[in-house]
């Protein structure tokens, strides 16, 4: 580019004479510029903005379109009935808090006979015998249903299930189920699972006609009693055989943890959770004691001494105290929630083999079978006196007391939430 001539260049040379008007002209205006900037910037935040731009700000702003929250996942197993109380499993397990479904049924109490191949009914009021219904061969547990509605008889070396309606006491047509030692459901009602001890599996079953849904092999021996998480994603299973535990996804229908117990001989029974879910509860009937554990963690079981031969485990009614059997002395164990001590011990008159059983639906009357002995037990739960020993066939297991409290059925005896 080429360079402007000296003569140009000082026609506007700021310094030249001819210049001096438009210097004053480009000044003038420089100034002029600067008080508008100046008043500009020193009133934008006070002065009465223009009609226009007033309407604007007084118009009401356009609210902001978020995307809809997504619903917080439940904090339980999907379908599972809500608890009651967060802090209390055993909520709706109050005295004679009875569900509408079994408001009307009669009280009894129901003894399989596992070497009479026969079921005892008990009116709990008179404590005598009033029915005995032959059944398949060594029945081990009459289980409650998760809809209440069932009682079913789990025959376990028959192979069959055999129902009792306890609207009228009456059995119906058996069903065929192989190995059925134990039978609990799942919390949502969907499954039953049946504790197929010498199969070595647990068995998912639809929860009203028996049908597989899915085997679930075990390399433990034994599976035989259990209880599941308060949120019912989980549950703890005993092997009494091989002396271990096993943790269950109920969802997956997958053992998601295994553990040896830390003692010779071991052989679980009951499994209770406490009523907070802080710890859990496992009868060992070899190690004379229950066993303490964290579920969530699985962590390592600690060994509380109760009493010779401990086998079952039930929950007071003001979910304060469990009652633990201890089938090698024929004594009870009353141990407290709130310090995770044994309080008490209550001896049967004249001795016994308390094994399985339940509370009745008042909280005021343990029953318990007594294996060994063809007997039943009655203990008062104020004292602990023995209010009755009914004579009953031979090797009596896991009686229920039905009507209970509860909204629905887990299984076994009885495990009511």
């Amino acid at each position: 580019m080429s360079r402007p001539s000296r003569a140009s260049a000082a026609a506007t040379s700021p310094t030249s004479p001819a210049s001096a008007p438009r210097r004053a002209a480009l000044l003038l205006t420089g100034a002029t510029a600067a008080v508008l900037l100046v008043t500009g910037c020193g009133t934008l935040g006070s002065r009465t903005p223009e009609p226009e731009h007033a309407a604007a700000a007084a118009a009401p702003k356009a609210p902001v379109r978020r995307p809809p929250a997504k619903p917080a996942a439940p904090p339980g197993l999907p379908g599972m009935p809500p608890p009651l109380d967060p802090k209390d499993v055993y909520a709706a397990d109050r005295p004679n808090a009875l569900s509408p479904v079994v408001r009307n049924f009669p009280s009894r109490v129901y003894v399989p006979n596992t070497e009479s191949n026969t079921v005892s009914v008990i009116d709990p009021k008179t404590y005598k015998v009033i029915e005995t219904i032959p059944v398949g061969e060594q029945p081990q547990h009459v289980v409650p249903s998760w809809d209440l509605k069932t009682l079913w008889v789990n025959n376990d070396v028959g192979n069959t299930l055999t129902p009792i309606d306890p609207a009228t006491g009456k059995p119906g047509p058996t069903i065929d189920v192989h190995d059925p030692y134990n039978l609990y459901f799942t919390p949502d009602g969907r499954y039953a699972i049946v504790m197929a001890s010498l199969d070595q599996q647990l068995v998912f079953r639809d929860a009203h006609t028996m049908a597989v849904k899915k085997t679930v092999p075990v390399s433990c021996y034994g599976v035989n009693h259990a209880d599941f998480s308060a949120d019912g994603r989980y549950f703890i299973v005993s092997c009494e055989f091989s002396g271990e535990l096993l943790k269950v996804d109920t969802a997956q229908m997958k053992v998601i943890g295994q553990q040896k117990l830390p003692f010779d001989g071991a052989m679980p029974q009951d499994v209770k959770m406490a009523p907070d879910g802080s710890a859990w509860y496992i009868a060992d009937m070899m190690a004379d004691g229950v066993w303490v554990m964290n579920g969530d963690t699985f962590s390592k079981p600690v060994l509380m001494p109760t009493g010779k031969g401990a086998h079952g485990l039930y929950v007071s009614r003001d979910s304060k105290s469990m009652y633990i059997s201890n089938r090698g002395e024929g004594s009870v164990s009353v141990f407290d929630f709130g310090t995770r001590k044994v309080l008490k011990k209550w001896h049967i008159d004249g001795g016994g083999s308390p094994d399985m059983g339940g509370v009745s639906a008042d909280g005021k009357v343990l029953w318990l079978s007594g294996r060994y002995d063809s007997e039943v037990y009655a203990l008062d739960t104020a004292t602990g006196r023995t209010l009755a020993k009914i004579p009953v066939g031979a090797g009596p297991h896991g009686l229920a007391v039905y009507p209970q409290p509860g909204r629905y059925s887990l299984g076994h005896t009885g495990i009511f939430r």
